[in-house]
């Protein structure tokens, strides 16, 4: 065994010369039988569980012989065994029988000639007491057979001190045990330059012109034994000394094994001077010398194999004193069958609560878990959940219905395993009967209300009741629960969801315990309208609009979508309206007029109707004068002479722009407290919100809201009166008689005259105030949207 280090890791070395073979398994080997008649267990019959002490094994069957199938069972008396064949019940006839200890005998195991059924199958134990019903793992039963050779040995020529080989295949139940005859006499094994392996194959090193003969393959098992076809071995004379690269003949296969097998892996290497033959792994792992043997002049042997062998292997042949090599590569797969590391533990819990076993199996592949209730197969639903790759099994709401005995099945194709244990559901005494006539009626889009009657029995000890609800299309554990009083047979359930369908049932409590559940009743709520969306407003120049507001998916699913109307302040009717997916979230408005006030509204519609609107005012006369007033900033770089004159010239007009501004303000901030007293007109001249809190400063929305009132605004719509409109924008009509009488009842909002700010007059004083803050040095000077200018009706 070579030294391992970082590039080299632990290769297994073979000198040239041959090794003695391993011995050959013992000849006549009788393994018709799996298992024998057992004695019957101590304590057979009292155990508290219903267990197997002994599962029926796979077996390989000589047709005509007897085959018997253990089974043995503890468990609380009496216990029926009876068995079953691809599932199906087998009954009892002459042809086979259930000895006393439970096991199955079959008499004379028949394939299928002459219209009796051939007796290959799986075959289950199943075990019945009181208590419950558990089934043992499948076993499988096969008929020996022994197949023709499907590759019988050729004939070779080799040269005195070379290697020969011959191989054959054929395909047997049990596995077919191969010897081989050299001349019709068996091949003396003792002879070390002559290696067998047990897949077939004759390995000759050190050819001698003796080695000359006639070589046949023997097969033989519990079937039948054949002899393949002859093929010649010619040995020539002495080889040639010249030099010969190193070669590789014959490399390692993929093999697929189950753990406890031995695995061959055979590699035949030719060359001049005779090659030197180790093994590594590809992964760089240490093959290890525990199990590990060598036949021949380069085979490798893993007997009693694990998971952990699994992996590739490779097989090298170097010239002796250098670093020519070949090499080649070989799969090794160790499957496992299913074994257990948790097993389900027997549990007794109260009626009305919960019960949960737990079944962890391990296994290469890793194993698929089933669980039965009384032998059979159970799935998730109802009360019932799996979870963890089917290891959880969890049980709610128990009642007797759900005492028995459950199964945990762990297969994959390496094997199965089961293990069992009991559920006990206890009751105390005096429960009362489950609540009676349960009935639930929607009363409105949220709210549905169940009504019962009391239990049958046992009523005197009820302390309450409990109310349990959830949608009728969520699993059973993301149901709630509500508390009602005892002399109350109906209880109004609120806080639901519109269009939905709600399942409800009901137990009744004492002291001591619950009662079982009623019988589950449905109800579904109507449908309603949608709520008002959330919109707000952005001018996107002197005659275009943007809307914006919150996708609805939901509004597709339910026929619905929005609708869209716009129209003048000034007229009656509305355009529109404009219908829109519920996936829209805007929609642009052009070729409008910038000295008319707008009214927009918005609603959600669905199946049910539609919504309550949102309506918003918006005028574009500030955006366009201030388009007017404020070109686009257009600043090119220019040479550095002219730079320091445009620059003072720059502060210079902003140094007189500025004591404008203070001028206005200081005019305007005089008039502070009486614009105080009229609140109305300080939230109407408040600027819309836009979408994230953003407000833009070119839209005035006379109903808009503020910073903190998104989430009042539910069904409430502010409105503003039309007179309203006209004193806050005058300007568009100066000289213009109103031809609409006035309010007799609204008073005055102020007891002295207000002097109405004109719009444009508003818009000027943002935009210039706007202007001192971010003089323009780029392009990037424009105000941005998030920048609403100072306020200039005092609110701060």
């Amino acid at each position: 065994i070579g030294q391992a280090n970082a590039h080299n890791p632990a290769p297994l070395l073979f000198s040239p010369g041959p090794l003695p073979p391993l011995s050959q398994p013992p000849e006549g080997a009788d393994i018709s039988f799996s298992s024998h008649l057992p004695c019957p267990h101590p304590g057979l019959g009292h155990s508290a569980e219903l267990a197997f002490a002994e599962e029926p094994s796979d077996d390989v069957v000589v047709p005509g012989q007897p085959v018997v199938l253990g089974c043995r069972v503890e468990g609380t008396p009496p216990v029926q065994i009876t068995w079953r064949k691809n599932g199906v019940e087998l009954p009892e006839s002459t042809h086979s029988t259930v000895l006393a200890n439970g096991s199955l005998m079959i008499h004379h195991f028949q394939l299928d000639r002459g219209g009796s059924p051939s007796d290959e199958g799986d075959y289950e134990c199943v075990a019945q007491n009181r208590f419950g019903l558990v089934i043992s793992r499948r076993a499988r039963i096969q008929a020996a057979t022994m197949s023709d050779f499907h590759v019988h040995p050729q004939a070779t020529m080799g040269e005195e001190g070379g290697v020969a080989r011959f191989q054959c295949q054929i395909h047997g139940l049990p596995e077919p045990l191969i010897t081989w005859e050299k001349n019709r006499v068996p091949v003396d094994t003792d002879n070390e330059r002559y290696t067998l392996l047990p897949k077939g194959v004759l390995q000759i090193t050190g050819l001698r012109a003796e080695d000359s003969g006639i070589f046949h393959c023997v097969a033989s098992n519990i079937a039948s034994v054949r002899v393949s076809h002859g093929a010649r071995l010619t040995v020539s004379g002495s080889g040639s000394r010249a030099y010969k690269e190193p070669t590789i003949l014959v490399g390692p296969e993929n093999l697929t094994l189950t753990v406890h097998q031995t695995a061959v892996l055979e590699c035949v290497a030719t060359g001049n001077p005779r090659p030197i033959v180790s093994w590594s792994r590809l992964d760089g792992r240490p093959i290890g010398v525990e199990g590990i043997q060598v036949l021949g002049t380069g085979n490798l042997i893993i007997s009693d194999v694990t998971v952990q062998h699994s992996g590739v292997y490779v097989c090298a042949a170097n010239r002796p004193g250098t670093r020519v090599r070949r090499t080649a590569q070989g799969r090794l797969v160790v499957q496992a069958p299913a074994e257990f590391v948790q097993h389900p533990q027997s549990i007794s819990r109260p009626a009305g609560t919960t019960a949960m076993f737990t079944c962890q199996a391990q296994g290469e592949p890793p194993p698929h878990v089933t669980w039965l209730k009384n032998g059979q197969v159970l799935g998730p639903g109802g009360h019932v959940r799996l979870k963890n790759n089917n290891s959880t099994l969890t049980i709610s709401g128990i009642g007797p219905e759900d005492e028995a005995i459950y199964q945990c099945v762990a297969e994959n194709s390496a094997g199965s395993s089961q293990a069992s244990a009991r559920l006990t559901v206890l009751w105390a005494e005096g429960l009362p009967g489950p609540p009676r006539n349960v009935r639930a009626v929607s009363v409105s889009s949220t709210e549905v209300r169940v009504s019962w009657s009391e239990p049958l029995v046992n009523t005197k000890e009820i302390i309450g009741y409990v109310l349990h609800i959830r949608k009728a299309a969520d699993p059973p554990e993301l149901e709630y629960q509500e508390a009602v009083s005892k002399s109350t047979f109906q209880h109004l359930v609120s806080d639901l969801e519109p269009s939905t369908a709600y399942s409800f049932y009901i137990k009744a409590y004492t002291p001591t315990g619950a009662s079982s559940a009623s019988a589950p009743t449905l109800a579904s709520t109507p449908g309603e309208a949608p709520a008002p969306p959330l919109l707000s407003v952005r001018v996107l120049g002197s005659s275009s609009l943007q809307l914006l507001w919150e996708p609805w998916p939901r509004l597709a699913q339910h026929q619905g979508g929005f609708k869209l109307f716009y129209r003048p302040a000034s007229k009656t009717s509305f355009t529109g309206p404009i219908l829109l997916p519920g996936t829209v979230s805007s929609y642009n408005l052009s070729q409008l007029d910038p000295a008319v006030v707008y009214e927009v509204k918005l609603l959600a519609y669905n199946q049910h109707g539609d919504g309550n609107a949102t309506v918003r005012f918006v005028s574009l006369r500030g955006a366009s004068e201030r388009t007017a007033l404020s070109p686009p900033c257009d600043c090119q770089k220019e040479e550095a002479t002219n730079q320091t004159s445009t620059t003072g010239i720059i502060v210079g007009i902003h140094i007189g722009v500025t004591c404008i501004i203070f001028c206005v303000l200081f005019l305007l901030f005089g008039q502070r407290g009486r614009v105080l007293l009229c609140k109305d007109v300080e939230n109407q001249l408040s600027p819309p919100q836009g979408p994230q809190s953003q407000r833009d400063p070119g839209v005035l929305a006379l109903n808009g809201v503020g910073r903190g009132e998104w989430g009042q605004l539910g069904r409430e719509e502010k409105r503003m009166d039309l007179k309203e409109l006209e004193q806050l924008f005058s300007a568009g009509a100066a000289g213009q008689p109103d031809p609409r009488p006035k309010d007799p009842i609204g008073p005055d909002l102020c007891d002295e005259p207000f002097p109405k700010l004109p719009l444009q007059g508003l818009s000027l004083l943002e935009e210039t105030a706007l202007q001192v803050e971010a003089p323009c040095a780029g392009p990037a000077a424009t105000p941005t949207p998030q920048d609403p200018g100072p306020n200039l009706l005092g609110e701060g």
